[in-house]
Parts: structure tokens; C-alpha cells; sequence
């Protein structure tokens, strides 16, 4: 298929892209650099340099598309509720630009890079599709309005559309020479922040909140390997179906404390990982774990890579080949 990838300088994007390319699909990726990475990009997908609010420069009705992934978004939940604007428009009305532009090219499938925020304080857990929504910050609202959008698009328009519902995403994709590991500026990420202090490039880690009703007081998160992610994205596309908005949630349905998480980034590097204890961060949920059994039904996506060890342990070895310069 003909693909356009939004977001394929990114962290997930590109291994996605990579995985594309591998199952012998035409990519083209759409990413203006704002907070991707020019060397993160597959060598042999086309780029091309624009916003995901100009995506119909691109995706015109004589352009051949035949199916989109969207990845492109602004990410920090504690920047969302600082600058919330800025969410709203690259998240959101972003997305609505992109979704106008498939409708307009008559492109038949759309997989979206959904979220878990979306959920905010679960009352259930593990947490399945049909748990309440409620977002506790502004980067889940905007995920979720953009999900509500494409079930509206879905049904009106016939679009195919899968959203993805992510959960924690760690680790690195290493092969054949290529490494596409986590780099955001700033990070925001408790992996590769602890790894920044493992090797010294940070003098401590700030653990936000002590006080949560988990077993170590510290937030619970649901982890995923970035290459088990992309896989999924693969199946997702196969599985788009006209008319029809599909929703999965993925993760591995165990939940890691982040003391836990430090635990093992200790034991992987070798190197100590000294921690201070900060207040919590406002819209932080206490605990995050997903039910990803529809994934594994519908999709029959499986995580191979499953384990902190796996995840800690790739991020790792990328980390220390790639990563120079102070932290940011």
C-alpha cells in the first residue's frame, strides 16, 4: 500500500515506518522536525518537511493514498496544562486538518495514535475500551476529542479508523545498524530520565508523589516495548474495515510502580540512581494499567518483548551509543 505516516521522525513513528518498509509498503512521511529527529528518519521512505496542519498539500485526491497512521502530537501531560492551547491546536484541530485532508483524497483507512490519558482516574482495573473517559489533563482531552471525531467520520463517511490507546512506551528499536531509541527535548519520560542519571548526565531523579494509594506510594504504569507497539500498527491497518471506528487499548496488563521501574534501571545499568521525592505533578492518575485482551482477540497481537528487562535493557543499549551532550 501507499502510506502517509504523520510523525515519522518521531520516537514511535519511525519504527513504525521502518516496520512498513520491511512488509513492503510505499511510505511517505510528513514531519516538520518541530520535535522529531532528521536522523530518526527511514532512508527509504520520501519526506516531506510540513505540519500535519497542511497534510493536504500532500494528500490530494490524485495522490494514490491508500491509507494514513497519524502520530503526529505534542506529548507532556504536564505541558498540556500549562500551555493548553498550544494542545488543542496541534493535537486537535491539527488532526481535524489531517482527517479533512483523507476525506477529501478519498483515503479508505486511517490507524490514530490514541492515548491511555484519556481514561484519567480509572474506576475500573485493568482498564478495557468501554471504561468511563474522563481525562485528568489537557493532552488526554485532546486525544479524545480526536477519537470522537473519527467515530463521527467513520459513520458518515465510511472511513476505516483504528485508534490505539497506549499505555507507557519504552525500550529501542535495534537492527540491522539502525537505533531509534526515546530523545524528546525536554524528556518527561521516567526510563530514559533514569538513564540520564545512571550515567551521570543527571545528578538525580525526581519522583513526583509518594503518596498515592499503591503498594510503594508511587504512580503505577502499564509498560510496552516500542516494537510490539509497531506491530501493532501493522495490524491495526490490515484491520481497518469501512464504516467503522475499532478501538483497542495496549499494554501488558501489569503495572510497574515507578520505584519499580528505577529498581530495574539500577540493576541493568549497574550504575546507581539516586532519587528525590517531588510533589506530585497536577492530573497525574495514581494508577494506569491497561485490559489489552480485544487487541489480542481482534488482532491477535501478542507483546513478545514483554518483561522491564526487555524494555530497560534495549533503551540501555541504545542510550549509550547515541546519547551525548548534557541532559536536557
Amino acid at each position: 500500500m501507499k502510506l502517509l505516516v504523520t510523525g515519522g521522525a518521531g520516537y514511535i513513528g519511525s519504527v513504525v515506518t521502518r516496520m512498513l518498509l520491511d512488509h513492503g509498503h510505499q511510505v511517505t512521511v510528513l514531519d516538520d522536525l518541530r520535535t522529531g529527529h532528521r536522523e530518526a528518519l527511514a532512508p527509504d521512505a520520501t519526506h516531506v518537511d510540513l505540519s500535519v496542519h497542511e497534510a493536504a498539500r500532500v494528500l490530494t485526491p490524485d495522490a494514490g493514498f491508500e491509507g494514513v497512521l497519524h502520530f503526529a502530537a505534542l506529548i507532556a501531560a504536564g505541558e498540556s496544562m500549562i500551555r493548553p492551547e498550544l494542545y488543542w491546536d496541534t493535537n486537535t484541530v491539527g488532526s481535524i486538518a489531517l482527517i479533512d485532508a483523507v476525506r477529501a483524497a478519498r483515503v479508505p483507512r486511517m490507524v490514530f495514535s490514541s492515548t491511555a490519558a484519556v481514561y484519567g482516574n480509572p474506576t475500573e482495573l485493568p482498564i478495557p475500551e468501554t471504561a468511563v473517559k474522563a481525562p485528568t489533563n489537557t493532552y488526554g482531552a485532546t486525544k479524545l476529542a480526536v477519537d470522537m471525531v473519527l467515530t463521527s467520520e467513520a459513520v458518515a463517511h465510511e472511513l476505516g479508523a483504528v485508534s490505539l490507546r497506549y499505555f507507557n512506551v519504552a525500550g529501542a528499536y535495534l537492527r540491522d545498524g539502525t537505533a531509534i531509541g526515546e530523545r524528546h527535548d525536554p524528556e518527561t519520560h521516567l526510563i530514559p530520565i533514569a538513564l540520564d542519571v545512571a550515567a551521570g548526565r543527571r545528578e538525580k531523579l525526581q519522583l513526583f508523589g509518594d503518596d498515592y494509594p499503591t503498594v510503594d506510594g508511587t504512580c503505577v504504569r502499564d509498560y510496552i516495548h516500542v516494537e510490539d507497539l509497531a506491530r501493532a500498527h501493522l495490524l491495526a491497518l490490515d484491520a481497518a474495515t469501512p464504516g467503522r471506528h475499532r478501538i483497542y487499548n495496549l499494554g501488558n496488563g501489569n503495572g510497574f510502580t515507578n520505584r519499580q521501574v528505577v529498581d530495574v534501571v539500577r540493576e541493568v545499568t549497574g550504575h546507581p540512581v539516586p532519587v528525590e521525592v517531588a510533589p506530585r505533578r497536577e492530573g497525574d492518575p495514581a494508577e494506569l494499567v491497561a485490559s489489552s485482551a480485544l487487541a489480542r482477540d481482534e488482532l491477535g497481537w501478542v507483546p513478545a518483548k514483554p518483561t522491564l528487562h526487555d524494555m530497560v535493557g534495549d533503551a540501555w543499549a541504545f542510550y549509550r551509543d547515541h546519547r551525548t551532550g548534557p541532559a536536557s
